[in-house]
């Protein structure tokens, strides 16, 4: 029963994507795994295009899926609500993201980056199309990447 029940539980898509926190882990998963990195900066708790990106296009079952083959994801938080403080060390890890990828402080602002953390696409704001348009987006460009 717990077989099937597993079984049924990966097919349904039911999970989450797994979010780094630190882009030089990141980049070094990206070069032993041969994926793209997918950078979002957001703020989780002010940010409504921010909260509307995480809910409507991360969460998505095909975005979700197209992750877990492809992308190693990076969030870069800057919650503003004392409750939601990041610690010290996880701040300097986002603010040196921040000074090299976002440095005019865009939310959300969303980069793919190749493993070496070259450029290769930048969505500023809420994507339009959705899901859909996104993922097909990043699916277009890491194809012709590889």
């Amino acid at each position: 029963m717990l077989k099937i029940l597993l079984s049924a539980f990966l097919l349904t898509g039911w999970f989450n994507i797994e979010w780094h926190h630190d882009l030089k882990e990141a980049e070094t998963i990206a070069k032993s795994e041969h994926r793209f990195i997918l950078l979002n900066f957001s703020g989780s708790d002010w940010c409504g295009p921010c909260i509307r990106m995480h809910k409507e296009i991360f969460n998505d079952d095909v975005f979700r899926h197209f992750a877990d083959s492809s992308l190693v994801m990076v969030n870069a938080d800057f919650p503003r609500m004392r409750k939601n403080q990041l610690p010290p060390q996880q701040q300097q890890l986002n603010d040196a993201m921040a000074d090299q990828y976002n440095p005019k402080g865009k939310f959300p602002l969303t980069l793919l980056l190749t493993a070496d953390g070259k450029v290769l696409k930048t969505w500023d704001g809420f994507p339009d199309g959705g899901a859909p348009a996104f993922t097909q987006q990043v699916r277009t460009i890491t194809a012709a990447g590889n």
